[in-house]
């Protein structure tokens, strides 16, 4: 097992691999600084090889007028449009169009590929001609709580004129294969060296400190995709047991979430501090309710917590029992009863079951997101000899051999 430790924590790295060197510019419906998932993987792994712009969705404040404002973080350049908060809902698309050409100007922008994780970014980016146009549909959005309705037809467009689709997991993969002659699945990756370091780091963070074991934990977005009433039924049942929140609430009002004495909301956390709270972790959770929002995710700390150490403790999400729950590296359970015998399941895997940490690294040396991002760049880098359309998979083979 040491020396498989040794082999994860020497993969490859991006220097190793070329892609494209032409301008890229992001347009995502994710804040660069809210939580670090897939879209800030791949593009600091971009930056390392050629200029990135991210461009966020706007945001309504208080200013005089609509601006365009950019800042430099992790080796790209990160614009977030600003607009009065009265401003005419009607002008808003214009006034985008306006700004993502006068970036183009400004920053002396002319030759670039343009990469979406939202179709809602058509509305103002449809004129632009770029060498090559990536929909990495990490998500079905059109899920989502409060998903705007045109966002279905305008997905539609965006399959219509890729190059080619990613999508975020298997399942995803399997429901819109159909719709697109070049989509590829790139399910989730990890960072084995950045979450590893929860095997070795038991120094607790302050907040945590105090928290008694055993300790269940969550990191990641707490929204209408968490089972609340599953945490209050596992906290209620095992009153001994502490669970560990940490993660954004959003898009679910605070007070819905289940108050109890053994429950900790930490708030969200820097990328870089989580492997020390997971160093601190007996079981890590992944309590996802079974509805329409859920069908097609594909968690991107599934293989981060079993990169820390953490045994995990998942509802039968799709993408979590296939490979994980399959491969017997996670225990899936749905109900109060079954997931609570799960958890001590679990605990119990993660003090004793030798065999079963070799097997998760075992498993994990086959993934991380530096190999994710460089097949990802390949595609893309294949795709530029055609311009403004898809292409079929006959044609795609043929390039892949030139």
């Amino acid at each position: 097992m040491k020396n498989l430790m040794q082999q994860l924590n020497n993969l490859e790295d991006t220097t190793r691999y070329a892609c494209d060197s032409s301008d890229l510019i992001c347009f995502s419906h994710l804040r660069w600084n809210f939580v670090f998932q897939r879209p800030q993987h791949l593009m600091t792994r971009f930056a390392q090889h050629r200029r990135v712009f991210y461009f966020e969705e706007p945001v309504f404040i208080t200013v005089e007028k609509p601006e365009l404002r950019s800042f430099q973080k992790d080796g790209l350049q990160i614009v977030v449009p600003h607009f009065p908060d009265d401003y005419a809902r009607e002008k808003v698309n214009e006034t985008l169009r306006n700004m993502v050409d006068r970036l183009l100007e400004d920053e002396e922008i002319t030759e670039f590929s343009t990469w979406y994780y939202t179709p809602m970014a058509l509305t103002f980016s449809e004129h632009l001609a770029p060498k090559t146009i990536t929909f990495d549909c990490m998500d079905e959005l059109s899920a989502f709580k409060f998903a705007p309705p045109e966002l279905i037809a305008l997905e539609e467009k965006l399959m219509r004129k890729a190059n080619v689709v990613f999508t975020g997991g298997q399942s995803l993969f399997e429901a819109k294969k159909h719709r697109h002659d070049n989509i590829h699945a790139f399910p989730s990756s990890i960072d084995f060296k950045h979450f590893a370091q929860a095997r070795t780091d038991k120094q607790d963070p302050a907040d945590q400190a105090n928290i008694p074991h055993p300790r269940l934990g969550f990191f990641g977005v707490i929204d209408e995709r968490m089972d609340i009433e599953l945490l209050a039924s596992v906290a209620a049942a095992r009153p001994d047991w502490h669970l560990v929140m940490i993660g954004p609430v959003v898009k679910i009002h605070p007070d819905t979430l289940p108050k109890a004495a053994n429950i900790h909301y930490l708030g969200p956390k820097d990328y870089r501090e989580l492997p020390a709270y997971l160093g601190g972790w007996d079981v890590a959770l992944l309590p996802f309710a079974l509805n329409e929002s859920t069908k097609f995710i594909s968690p991107t700390k599934t293989p981060e917590y079993l990169a820390a150490g953490c045994p995990v403790v998942s509802t039968s999400i799709r993408d979590v029992v296939r490979p994980y729950g399959d491969e017997k590296l996670v225990h899936i359970a749905d109900s109060p009863e079954t997931f609570v015998k799960a958890c001590e399941a679990a605990m119990e895997q993660g003090r004793e079951d030798d065999t079963w940490k070799s097997k998760v690294l075992s498993f994990l040396k086959n993934i991380s997101w530096d190999s994710t991002w460089a097949k990802m760049a390949d595609h893309e880098k294949k795709c530029h000899k055609f311009t403004n359309h898809h292409i079929s998979k006959e044609k795609y083979a043929q390039a892949t051999q030139q």
